[in-house]
């Protein structure tokens, strides 16, 4: 007689079914980030270049007109560099991990404890 796995019951396959949706949705988001990041990156290089250039306009002509595009452009490069941090760091990025570090230092802590009591 030999043992055999059991087949996958149906709360199995729906359990599959919404990991790998969740997996899948997971992955659409991630690629949007990405493309929105290579988007951010790429405006971010093309406004350091106009930066640069009205820098250099300004100082040979101190018009009103480009001392105000030169604010509008840093504080869209400002925009823009706030977007890509805020992107690259979310809270959902470090929520998992941070729930297992604090539960298993706290497993941590109460063994270390029990141990304590145990030798002393």
């Amino acid at each position: 007689m030999s043992p055999e796995a059991p087949l996958p019951s149906s709360s199995d396959e729906v359990d599959l079914s919404q990991e790998i949706a969740e997996v899948e949705q997971n992955l659409a988001l991630l690629k949007e980030r990405y493309a929105q990041v290579q988007q951010d990156t790429q405006r971010q290089g093309e406004l350091q270049q106009r930066l640069n250039s009205v820098q250099k306009e300004l100082r040979r002509n101190r018009s009103q007109e480009v001392q105000a595009e030169l604010q509008r452009l840093k504080q869209e490069l400002e925009t823009i560099e706030f977007n890509l941090e805020s992107r690259l760091f979310s809270w959902d990025a470090f929520k998992e991990p941070f729930w297992q570090a604090v539960r298993f230092a706290g497993l941590g802590i109460a063994v270390g404890w029990i141990l304590k009591s145990c030798a002393g």
